[in-house]
């Protein structure tokens, strides 16, 4: 393996690491929702580096463009406004 290789896997390892940490540890639902689409988007790099370009197509495909969308839309309708003032006598 190339030291540009190594390189490079070890930096993607990191924000792989680095994101899933940060789906658990992050308190708000949409950072956690955006930082579980950089792991996504870095394991399918892992997929790219060991040349299985299908699977990394599929990786982002089905897990970042439907799961992230899912999760994208569920903390949308949920989230409770907090504009609405409500006045009880």
């Amino acid at each position: 393996m190339a030291l540009y290789e190594s390189i490079a896997f070890a930096l993607f390892a990191l924000v792989t690491v680095g994101s899933a940490a940060g789906v658990v540890l992050v308190r708000d639902v949409w950072h956690s929702a955006l930082l579980l689409g950089v792991s996504l988007v870095s394991v399918a790099v892992f997929y790219v580096m060991n040349q299985a370009a299908f699977v990394a197509t599929m990786q982002i495909l089905v897990y970042v463009g439907g799961v992230l969308v899912l999760i994208t839309f569920a903390v949308m309708l949920t989230r409770e406004d907090e504009s609405v003032i409500e006045v009880t006598p």
